[in-house]
């Protein structure tokens, strides 16, 4: 029986024994998605991932760009590298920073 996680995401094609992950582990995920591009991957099983927005000032009446930088656990069965795009999504907290998985590699 394949495990849903309860988002419309492509699952990964191999296998992982990672506890933290959603598909094939005890992780369930929750609250919001993100798209965003991968920044560093040098931690292990740990990938930093940023996307910029838009946030808008009222005394100028005019948007400024604003980065958003998070960190996120990477499953084992899912492989990603420097500059690929990536949705993340909301999790239970992993460690004092992260708060968030990789749910797919949209790169691929």
């Amino acid at each position: 029986m394949k495990k849903s996680i309860g988002i419309d995401v492509k699952r990964p094609k191999k296998k992982c024994k990672d506890g933290k992950c959603p598909f094939h582990g005890e992780l369930g995920v929750r609250g919001r998605l993100f798209v965003g591009t991968v920044r560093s991957t040098k931690a292990p099983k740990t990938a930093t991932i940023s996307w910029e927005r838009q946030h808008y000032l009222k005394k100028y009446e005019r948007y400024e760009k604003r980065i958003s930088k998070v960190q996120a656990h990477v499953p084992k069965c899912i492989k990603i590298k420097e500059k690929d795009v990536v949705k993340i999504a909301e999790c239970r907290p992993l460690s004092k920073t992260k708060h968030f998985v990789v749910v797919e590699n949209e790169s691929d």
